[in-house]
């Protein structure tokens, strides 16, 4: 039987339970494990080493863990994949992509905007790759015959920039494209029904949900996912068990958490969008913000992020001090809202024209709406964007379209 998303995020890697008499999983903490018989040890070293599951004992823990595995499965089961790869971060699983590429070629294709971490890696040259970025129109004409990954984050981060991921497949043409859909998730978008061969998440965020684990995964084919896992092995990058479970556990709630944060943000994004003391507001559920006409098509829902602008740096910064619920925080996908200065921040690295030409500015703050009670939110937002009206140089018409959704007793400002 096919269930859908809720259930299968609940119930995914589970079926086995009953038959253990178990209600929950277990966490399996074995650093190594005892071989009664060295002949199938050795054979399960060899699959292990080429990528593949344990045909007997996981030998090592940097060669595989049982509660990790369990993520994976599930995990992949949400995407639609044949298998997913964990690891220590969503850095740690990106890195082990590209060195999974470098075997077809050194030359990589990268849409922009990424995540700060994900730009600087690509223009780091550390892994002896060399990268053309473009915009999504451009991925054609980027690739060469030694192009070996196309990558692409939508959502963007922290623009929100949608990318029409069936686009990019058909230009890309053979070359396999890799999309980072952290800010999506499972429950929202699943790259690999719109030809990408590889989807990324920094498990660290929604996956995990509650800000306190790190990881990151991959879910893929089998062939990439052997690559992988090979990888893993020999950096070592491994996620340990205990995130490995508490990432299977925050797959129960992520549908929840996905729909109630949305809901939250789809409301804040809609008074933002009036406010006198913000000139841009950048959320793909408003008129004009999906100009692709993506959502329904690729994207279930708009989301829980929103980029704001407000005026400077100045009025960034006074924002950002007067909060009170709100936390001003990097990282994203909790249950609390954070926000967090993109250009001061998390894409600090990116050259200072790769920032202006994604519409990273000094004035641009990224919220990561959480679960709370979404007037609790909108009162603090209230209360702290009247510091930004000193540092206020903007002069527009306010949409009056938009008008019932904005509380009258902030109308001021």
């Amino acid at each position: 039987m096919k269930h859908r998303d809720t259930t299968r995020a609940v119930h995914g890697a589970r079926e086995d339970l009953r038959a253990l008499g178990v209600h929950v999983p277990p966490i399996d903490l074995s650093t190594t494990y005892p071989l009664d018989d060295l002949d199938s040890a050795t054979a399960s070293i060899d699959a292990l080493v080429e990528g593949k599951a344990p045909v007997g004992s996981p030998i090592y823990a940097r060669l595989h863990n049982p509660t990790v595995a369990r993520f994976e499965e599930a995990l992949a089961n949400l995407e639609g994949a044949e298998a997913a790869v964990a690891f220590a971060s969503g850095m740690a699983a990106l890195t082990a992509a590209l060195l999974a590429a470098r075997q077809d070629g050194e030359h990589i294709v990268a849409v922009r905007p990424l995540y700060g971490g994900s730009d600087h890696l690509l223009t780091s040259s550390l892994l002896g790759l060399e990268t053309t970025f473009t915009d999504p129109s451009g991925v054609r004409d980027a690739i060469r015959p030694n192009t070996s990954l196309v990558i692409l984050e939508t959502p963007a981060n922290p623009t929100l920039q949608l990318v029409d991921i069936a686009d990019v497949v058909a230009q890309a043409g053979r070359v396999p494209v890799l999309v980072d859909s952290t800010f999506a998730t499972p429950i929202l978008q699943n790259p690999l029904a719109h030809g990408a061969t590889l989807v990324l998440h920094s498990a660290t965020k929604y996956l995990g949900g509650h800000g306190d684990v790190l990881g990151g995964v991959i879910a893929t084919n089998e062939l990439w996912t052997r690559r992988l896992r090979q990888v893993r092995i020999i950096t070592g990058a491994v996620i340990h068990p205990t995130a490995g479970y508490a990432l299977h556990r925050g797959l129960q709630t992520l549908s929840l958490r996905v729909l109630a944060a949305q809901d939250n943000a789809s409301l804040l994004a809609r008074r933002l969008t009036v406010h006198p003391a913000i000139g841009r507001v950048i959320y793909p559920g408003l008129p004009g913000g999906d100009p692709l006409g993506l959502l329904d098509r690729q994207l279930r829902g708009p989301g829980a992020m929103i980029a704001f602008e407000v005026d400077s740096h100045e009025a960034a910064r006074a924002v950002l001090r007067n909060l009170k619920l709100i936390t001003p925080a990097v990282s994203l996908g909790s249950v609390d809202s954070l926000i967090q200065h993109p250009a001061g921040l998390t894409h600090r690295v990116v050259g200072a024209e790769a920032k202006a030409s994604a519409g990273i500015h000094e004035g641009l703050l990224r919220l990561s709406v959480g679960v709370e009670d979404v007037e609790d939110l909108w009162d603090d937002l209230a209360q702290a964007l009247p510091h930004a009206s000193r540092h206020l140089q903007l002069d527009r018409p306010v949409n009056s379209d938009l008008m019932p959704w904005y509380p009258t007793h902030v109308a001021t400002g």
